[in-house]
């Protein structure tokens, strides 16, 4: 497993590297047991040290914490009791979740794009051309999964939003959180 601990404006030093990576080690050999790379920020927000840790399985899914604490190892354990409950409630699921696949899931890369926002201020005076400026491009990768492994992502990842490809049909999915708490699907019919 690639390991990338670093701090924002804060040094770290060798013996936390040293524990951050014993305790992933370990919290990963209990349940994914396949982890690739860790990628394990410290920074610090008044008088709170931020620990945001993203590590990637090799099943194609993510799963993300932050923990905050006034000590930095504190703040390192926030986010791995947060990352350990996550992968506890999956732990099944993750164990198994290739069981029958030969293969890892697979990835399609797909184009990003941040538009510009509107002042909302602006009356529009014509009908013509209102298209959005792009303020950066980027590449993403869209998963093929079953629905409920798109929904074991969204929660591991955190997001608000997980695109996929749907694995039962090959059509473009989206899992969305609701504002009232609960999971949205949308499953565009592609009739010919």
């Amino acid at each position: 497993m690639r390991y990338q601990i670093t701090g924002k404006q804060i040094d770290i030093g060798e013996a936390l590297q040293t524990h951050v990576q014993t305790e992933l080690g370990e919290m990963f050999g209990k349940y994914a047991g396949r982890p690739t790379d860790a990628t394990v920020t410290f920074s610090k927000s008044g008088a709170e040290f931020v620990c945001e840790a993203v590590v990637h399985l090799s099943t194609g899914l993510t799963t993300q914490a932050k923990g905050h604490a006034h000590e930095i190892y504190a703040a390192f354990e926030s986010a791995r009791e947060k990352m350990d409950k996550q992968l506890r409630r999956y732990k099944r699921r993750l164990k198994d979740h290739h069981k029958d696949r030969e293969d890892p899931v697979e990835l399609m890369m797909a184009g990003t794009y941040i538009l510009a926002q509107s002042d909302g201020d602006e009356e529009l005076e014509s009908t013509e051309d209102h298209t959005a400026m792009i303020v950066a491009e980027m590449e993403t990768k869209v998963p093929t999964l079953s629905v409920s492994d798109a929904v074991m992502q969204l929660e591991l990842a955190h997001a608000p939003v997980q695109v996929f490809r749907n694995e039962g049909h090959g059509g473009i999915n989206v899992v969305y959180r609701r504002e009232d708490g609960n999971i949205g699907w949308i499953d565009p019919r592609n009739e010919g």
